[in-house]
């Protein structure tokens, strides 16, 4: 049987990461509007739930910030700008380590190039990491695939919005169920 608790989410646990999605890199990416919906969702869903969001931003002179559906709801405390294509910078992994919370909920772009690698240092350093499917991207669908598949073989959880939303809540009827649930109809 599978240890289970690497399938479970609990807010106090779990931390955001966002990674790259960038003014000058989304409007090359298949599924642009739903990874970027999607991430908006999660971005509320953490920030109603306390779970601390840690974005990066791949050469942002050249790249441009982060879109600014996303951009507007973060605290730039936690953004960090970064040339290699890995997440896992020293400034990003000080961060985790400091925020203390194992588990890691993946968005960004693109699949197999940035986040695949991100995903695969994240797990080298012992993190559980959620991959959200419908939250990462590439430039074409078969990278895409690919990506996941690979970062699924690794370890990671392939996951979606909705799971997320859902396992973090726990239960309906909730004022705070009440309040986010129109985030996702």
């Amino acid at each position: 049987m599978p240890d289970m608790d690497r399938f479970a989410l609990q807010s106090h646990e779990a931390v955001m990461l966002i990674i790259d999605i960038q003014q000058r890199l989304v409007p090359a990416m298949a599924r642009r509007e739903s990874v970027i919906k999607n991430t908006e969702i999660l971005v509320e869903t953490a920030k109603k739930l306390g779970i601390p969001i840690v974005v990066t931003e791949q050469y942002p002179k050249g790249l441009g910030k982060t879109v600014e559906k996303i951009g507007e709801k973060l605290d730039t405390g936690f953004v960090y700008e970064k040339i290699t294509f890995s997440a896992c910078t020293q400034e990003v992994m000080s961060a985790l380590e400091r925020l203390g919370r194992k588990k890691v909920i993946v968005t960004g772009m693109e699949t197999h190039v940035c986040v695949f690698q991100s995903v695969r240092g994240l797990l080298e350093s012992g993190y559980m990491v959620f991959v959200v499917e419908d939250a990462v991207c590439s430039r074409r669908p078969r990278n895409h695939k690919l990506g996941l598949s690979l970062m699924h073989d690794m370890g990671a959880v392939i996951t979606s919005t909705e799971t997320i939303f859902f396992d973090l809540l726990k239960q309906a009827g909730t004022p705070l169920f009440r309040e986010l649930s129109k985030l996702i109809k």
